[in-house]
């Protein structure tokens, strides 16, 4: 079994030897709700941890992505000294598991930060004013992985097709931090 098929022997593939491959595709949102209740019920949450809302929030999420995520939070709150696991640990964790570590060793010049936040502001400014774009959630400069020095982070919808305006709000809201700069 292999989520690779590429690396799979040609030998292995050749007529009468496996003739199936069963291809499973990345969870839909209600998929992702139900995959995280199963890891979220080992994990005590505060109150407010909605699991739709974190589900909307991970598509292209697989499971072990998500079960990835509730481990990060659940060590995040440790980390904070909480006893529950609540909304903003999750919302650290997928960033954290999305863009990976913030790094804050990395020593940036005061103009490569404004450049920075000139490049995020631009992607935030056009989806917001865009009609067809998704909606904005998140602006930082903050640096994480490694080649983010920010982001700007939407709520993508889950859906197959797209209209032309829908495709064109996109690149502009991509083109808009180098706009922007």
């Amino acid at each position: 079994a292999t989520n690779r098929p590429d690396v799979l022997d040609p030998a292995l593939l050749r007529p009468g030897r496996f003739d199936r491959q069963v291809v499973v595709p990345r969870p839909d949102i209600d998929g992702r709700v139900k995959i995280l209740d199963v890891h979220m019920k080992k994990v005590p949450l505060a109150p407010d941890v909605d699991g739709r809302v974190i589900a909307r929030g991970t598509p292209g999420f697989s499971g072990a992505d998500l079960a990835n995520l509730v481990n990060e939070a659940a060590l995040l709150a440790a980390r904070r000294g909480k006893r529950l696991v609540a909304m903003q640990e999750f919302e650290d964790a997928k960033d954290k598991v999305m863009m990976g570590v913030e790094r804050k060793s990395m020593k940036m010049d005061e103009d490569e930060r404004k450049l920075t936040a000139y490049h995020e502001a631009g992607h935030a400014i056009c989806g917001w004013y865009l009609e067809h774009a998704y909606p904005l959630l998140k602006v930082t400069i903050v640096p994480r992985g490694t080649a983010a020095l920010g982001y700007a982070q939407y709520t993508p919808k889950e859906q197959y097709l797209y209209t032309i305006e829908q495709l064109t709000d996109q690149m502009c809201m991509t083109l808009g931090g180098r706009a922007a700069e």
